[in-house]
C-alpha cells in the first residue's frame, strides 16, 4: 500500500474514468482532502494488520502524483519469483514507479526476474496492472474489459509470460462509456466471484463469462450495474491469520443486499473499510491494494 501525503481526483484520468469524482478542487480544500486521504490509507492498513494481513506501507511525499494510492496498477507480482511492470495511460502517473518499492520486493522476498512493459508508453501501449487485468489464480484465466487501458497486444504477452489464457470482452457502463478497468466490475476470489454481468452488452459473450467463471463450481455472486458504480465489484480475497479475509469498502458493502452479503459471509470474513476520499478518484479498496505472490526469503 501507498500512503499519500498529496491527494486529489487526477485531471488526466477523468476522460475515461466514469467512477471518478468531477467536482472541481478547490485551492483551500486541497491540504485537507490530503489529510483525508493520509488518514484513510491509514485506517486501512491498521484494520487489514489486524485481520492478520501482513501490509508493507510505503509514503509517497510528492506532489505530482495524485494517483500513487493505487499501486496495483503499476506492478504485480508472481509465483515463481516474478515480478512485471506495466505501462500507465496517464504521463502525470508514470512517476508512481518506485525503484525503492522493488528493491524493497527484492530483498524481502525471492524475486528471479522482473519483465518491465513501461517502455511501451512510447509506442501508445498500455496494461495497468490487475486494475486492467483481473486474473484467476485457480483457472489461470486473466480477464480483461477492453478499454485505452488494456491493449490487446499486451495482454497478450502477458498471458504468454506468465501462463494465463487470456479473455477480453467489452464492458460499458450506464451510459455506454467502457469500464475503465476490469477490476471495478469483476472480482474473483478461491470459491466465489462478484461480477457486473450486465456491463456486457454482448448476450454470447456475457454467457460465456458466466461459464467460465464457474466452471470450477466456482459461486457467481451477480451484482447491477448500480452497484457496480458502488465499487461492490471492486473487493479482494485475501490470506488473514485465521482464513480468507474478503477487503472492501464501507460504501460497497452498504450497497450489497442482505442476501449477498450472506453469500460472502459465507466464504471469508469481510474487513469493510472506509474510503470516501480515495473513491472520489475512480478506485476503491482493490485498487489501493499490489498483492504479493511471491515466496519470503528467510529471516537472517
Amino acid at each position: 500500500m501507498v500512503r499519500p501525503h498529496f491527494f486529489e481526483p487526477n485531471p488526466q484520468t477523468r476522460g475515461d474514468n466514469a467512477f471518478q469524482s468531477t467536482a472541481a478542487i478547490r485551492a483551500d480544500t486541497r491540504t485537507a482532502l490530503a489529510e483525508d486521504a493520509h488518514a484513510e490509507v491509514s485506517r486501512a492498513a491498521d484494520l487489514l494488520e489486524a485481520a492478520g494481513i501482513r501490509v508493507h506501507l510505503f509514503e509517497d511525499s510528492a506532489t505530482t502524483t495524485p494517483d500513487s494510492v493505487f499501486p496495483n496498477n503499476w506492478f504485480s507480482t508472481h509465483s515463481g519469483g516474478h515480478l512485471a511492470i506495466f505501462p500507465l495511460f496517464a504521463p502525470n502517473r508514470r512517476p508512481e514507479r518506485r525503484e525503492d518499492i522493488v528493491a524493497f520486493l527484492k530483498r524481502e522476498y525471492r524475486v528471479q526476474e522482473v519483465t518491465d512493459w513501461s517502455g511501451l508508453e512510447h509506442d501508445g501501449l498500455y496494461l495497468e496492472g490487475t486494475g486492467a487485468i483481473v486474473l484467476d489464480h485457480c483457472e489461470r484465466v486473466a480477464y480483461a474489459a477492453r478499454s485505452q487501458r488494456a491493449s490487446e497486444v499486451l495482454l497478450e504477452r502477458f498471458c504468454t509470460r506468465f501462463a494465463f489464457e487470456p479473455m477480453m470482452f467489452e464492458a460499458t457502463d450506464a451510459n455506454g462509456m467502457a469500464i475503465y478497468h476490469t477490476n471495478v466490475m469483476l472480482s474473483i476470489g478461491t470459491r466465489f466471484c462478484v461480477a457486473g454481468l450486465d456491463t456486457l452488452r454482448d448476450a454470447r459473450r456475457r454467457e460465456e463469462l458466466h461459464a467460465r467463471l464457474t466452471a470450477n463450481g466456482r459461486e457467481l455472486i451477480a451484482v447491477s450495474q448500480q452497484q457496480v458504480g458502488e465499487f461492490c465489484g471492486n473487493l479482494i480475497e485475501l490470506d488473514g491469520r485465521s482464513g480468507p479475509v474478503i477487503a472492501l469498502s464501507s460504501r460497497a458493502l452498504r450497497a450489497f443486499d442482505a442476501r449477498q452479503v450472506a453469500r460472502l459471509e459465507r466464504v471469508a470474513r469481510l474487513v469493510p473499510l472506509d474510503v470516501p476520499t480515495i473513491e472520489m478518484a475512480g478506485g476503491s479498496v482493490r485498487c489501493m491494494l499490489a498483492g504479493i505472490h511471491l515466496a519470503p526469503r528467510p529471516a537472517s
